[in-house]
């Protein structure tokens, strides 16, 4: 059990470090910890193990007196929406985002769609599953309802879509997981004049095609293939829980989030002058220059969805998008969705008939960028301490791993707070200076 109460969630190998026995743990910890007043959401993602688990997470539940909705199969973003729209009093999903097929996990909420991460509730579940002081039972044991939310998280996406008719070819790629489902039904519902071209879009845990993660350059080649091959407007793609989105354009160009998150931002942001939008340390200056050119108000915080929700919730932030592929709304209970960008994108494309390709460009060629560049490193806290000695001339901060700033150019070394790795992101004026610094970075960090 050691090692799986990650920093915003519990995530293992099943069944060697994450299994029924676990989960039934957490869900009586839960509800020992919270006290929840009302019924508890669950739900799970495509895994071959997560409908185990979920029974299990069920029974935790009940066997405390917690009345239970069973909400199947869903994505991340129903799961927040079933909690939030409903006002349930919490929940669970069973997934392990974009791990390989051999992992599986939880994500857990209060109620509000409100983030339980390891300073507001993991390490306390932890704690009192260690000193085996997780256990309640209640003599009335609770039940558990099935409620299929697809058709209502559907309708309610569909208030963020305006009104157009015109026709768009999407190639779309959810990575076997449940995303697919997402798209396809959204557009017939709304009788959309979508023709959408699927790809790995059939829900399989097996994930045949390896780790289902579109963020890692090896599992971009297929789709930026398919979205020129089939003359597609653009590509989407999701990893497997429907989290994370990124986007390509027409004629296969790779769009990295932080430069999709430029065009979002101007876009929500457009008429609302000072709100305040939340962004991380990876990349900043064109969130920066996007919100500053709104007149809003830029908030930096550390990389992680469950402390960028916390932050936005503090700050009343109408947006956040992170360098990951999170993006979050306010009017989405402060959460991160997978299909809320892609229709702010179709309303964009809308406003400035234009091709994807033909706004995203210039943005790109503006602000360089390295590309998230990951290295196994033996010693990951003395690697970091190296790097800041080597540069400490630079404008130095140290929220979230190191960044550090010149006038020209920028970067950020990070730990990750999932895997055990070193993380490292570059920025420049410049293409040429990005590559330079780049590589002088990397040279340190293999040395």
């Amino acid at each position: 059990m050691a090692g799986i109460f990650k920093a915003y969630d519990i995530r293992g190998i099943y069944p060697a470090e994450i299994n029924e026995e676990i989960v039934y743990k957490v869900a009586q910890a839960y509800t020992k910890l919270f006290n929840p007043k009302g019924k508890i959401v669950v739900g799970m993602d495509v895994r071959l193990s997560s409908p185990k688990l979920k029974e299990n997470v069920i029974k935790g539940f009940t066997d405390a007196g917690i009345n239970m909705v069973d909400i199947g199969i869903v994505s991340t973003e129903m799961f927040y929406f079933t909690v939030g729209n409903y006002k349930y009093h919490g929940g669970i999903l069973i997934t392990a985002s974009h791990n390989p097929k051999e992992y599986n996990g939880l994500k857990l909420v209060k109620k509000g769609v409100e983030p339980i991460h390891a300073e507001n509730g993991i390490k306390d579940i932890e704690n009192m599953i260690n000193e085996n002081n997780y256990e309640i039972k209640n003599k009335t044991r609770g039940e558990a309802e099935k409620k299929d939310v697809l058709d209502d998280f559907c309708n309610f996406a569909a208030k963020f879509l305006e009104k157009n008719d015109k026709k768009y070819k999407i190639l779309y790629n959810p990575n076997f997981g449940f995303e697919g489902e997402v798209i396809k039904r959204f557009v017939e519902i709304n009788n959309l004049n979508w023709e959408l071209i699927g790809l790995n879009d059939t829900p399989d845990g097996n994930f045949p095609k390896g780790r289902p993660d579109p963020f890692i350059p090896e599992n971009r080649t297929e789709f930026v293939a398919r979205v020129k091959e089939t003359s597609a407007d653009f590509g989407v793609a999701w990893d497997a829980d429907g989290d994370r989105v990124f986007f390509c354009a027409d004629g296969g160009h790779f769009i990295e989030s932080y430069h999709i998150n430029h065009l979002l931002i101007k876009s929500i942001l457009k008429g609302k002058p000072g709100e305040k939008i939340v962004y991380d340390p990876r990349y900043t200056w064109a969130l920066i220059d996007a919100a500053n050119e709104m007149k809003a108000i830029p908030i930096l915080e550390r990389v992680g969805h469950s402390y960028i929700k916390d932050r936005m919730r503090k700050e009343n932030a109408i947006f956040s998008g992170e360098s990951s592929g999170h993006t979050y709304f306010r009017d989405f209970w402060y959460s991160d969705t997978g299909l809320l960008p892609l229709l702010f994108l179709i309303n964009i494309l809308n406003h400035e008939n234009k091709k994807l390709s033909e706004l995203i460009l210039p943005i790109i060629e503006k602000y360089p960028i390295s590309g998230e560049i990951n290295f196994k490193v033996q010693d990951p806290d003395k690697k970091i301490e190296e790097i800041e000695n080597k540069y400490k001339e630079g404008k130095l901060s140290k929220l979230d791993g190191i960044s550090i700033e010149y006038p020209n150019w920028r970067f950020g070394v990070r730990k990750s707070n999932t895997e055990p790795i070193l993380r490292l992101n570059v920025e420049a004026k410049t293409k040429q200076s990005m590559e330079q610094k780049r590589d002088e970075i990397i040279d340190i960090i293999k040395e």
